[in-house]
């Protein structure tokens, strides 16, 4: 048996790998779903599900609107502060990885950055703390989890300024209450589905203040209008992710997933700590959920570790390659008993080398 780690595109249910498999090779009377159109009644039933799947799941309140799009989160680094950002107006940016920064960078295109704490000093091995948003800023954006370097922000800070989340890897595997956000986007390819989607919660009201010209492709009110399908949307990615979420759906939800998710987590983080041979890489309280990174305590027994992981069956646990190390990634549909195997291997391995 394989045990899939890997970051993203990460694992999905076996049922949903079935029965979107079935459909690739009939969907409705014979057509495949990679084949019909788009603009079909079949097709709109697709993404209307999706779309009130998304709602339910997050309790997502009236006056949000609910986009399926493309270009992935790193789109929206540039999408954002085009929407959102009035000309000669700074925007409140808090730096805690490779995603964060992207995303800063991209608002210089628009207007200013204040970046308002960093752990770049830390290599980003904790989620930064008692900082202040200035109240004149058009918003704050924040990385709620961060794949590279292992951390993840569970608590908003108090503002009143608008709260702009990228929540590309923990997005539907903890609650979250969406009134205390006015924008949330997030790649489709951790928890919701697979790559090509990109998913957009938006508070209605903040839109169309900035003054500028933006292009149709690029305001998020021309897709809003065009209910997703300005442009010919992803089919496949969209129809998968529906199969997800119902999953997610029939396992009780994210109230129920969170519960397994902090299982997993705890299970692994406890072996980290226990076992004489790994230790954690990130800041106890900022430990993400997701993103489990760890290293050797002795860095000669990394080569041997991962071909030991590769031989027995194991995906995707290398580090990021500007990190290093380990990285387990834990996403919803990883079950906990491939982490319960994980961890046996790690206590298989103490025992050779300890």
């Amino acid at each position: 048996m394989r045990h899939n780690f890997g970051a993203g595109p990460c694992i999905l249910p076996q049922e949903v790998f079935k029965q979107a498999s079935s459909a690739v090779l009939d969907f409705k009377d014979g057509l495949s779903i990679l084949e019909i159109s788009h603009r079909s009644p079949e097709f709109e039933e697709v993404i209307a599900e999706t779309v009130k799947l998304v709602k339910e799941l997050l309790n997502v309140p009236q006056g949000y609107s609910v986009l399926l799009l493309q270009g992935g989160a790193s789109l929206q680094f540039a999408m954002v502060p085009m929407n959102l950002l009035p000309q000669g107006q700074t925007a409140a940016y808090l730096e805690t990885g490779v995603w964060a920064n992207k995303a800063i960078k991209e608002v210089k295109n628009f207007g200013s950055a204040n970046v308002v704490a960093s752990a770049k000093e830390a290599n980003f091995t904790f989620i930064p703390k008692d900082y202040e948003i200035p109240a004149d800023s058009a918003y704050f954006h924040f990385t709620s989890n961060n794949t590279i370097y292992g951390t993840e922000m569970f608590t908003l800070p108090v503002t009143k300024v608008p709260v702009v989340c990228d929540m590309s890897s923990d997005i539907m595997s903890r609650e979250i209450e969406v009134s205390n956000y006015d924008l949330i986007y997030a790649g489709a390819q951790k928890n919701i589905g697979p790559a090509g989607l990109t998913l957009v919660i938006v508070k209605d009201e903040i839109l169309g203040k900035t003054g500028r010209s933006i292009p149709s492709m690029l305001d998020y009110k021309v897709h809003i209008d065009g209910g997703s399908m300005y442009n010919t949307p992803p089919v496949f990615s969209i129809y998968v992710a529906m199969l997800n979420l119902r999953w997610l759906k029939s396992k009780g939800g994210v109230a129920e997933i969170e519960k397994e998710n902090k299982a997993k987590a705890h299970a692994l983080y406890t072996e980290i700590d226990r076992n004489t041979l790994f230790k954690g890489t990130c800041a106890v309280e900022d430990r993400s959920r997701m993103n489990v990174c760890f290293v050797m305590e002795n860095p000669e027994l990394e080569k041997p570790f991962a071909k030991f992981a590769d031989d027995n069956g194991f995906e995707g646990l290398n580090g990021h390659r500007s990190v290093g190390g380990f990285r387990a990634s834990i996403y919803n549909a990883l079950p906990i008993t491939s982490v319960h195997a994980l961890i046996d291997l790690m206590q298989t391995f103490e025992e050779k080398y300890k």
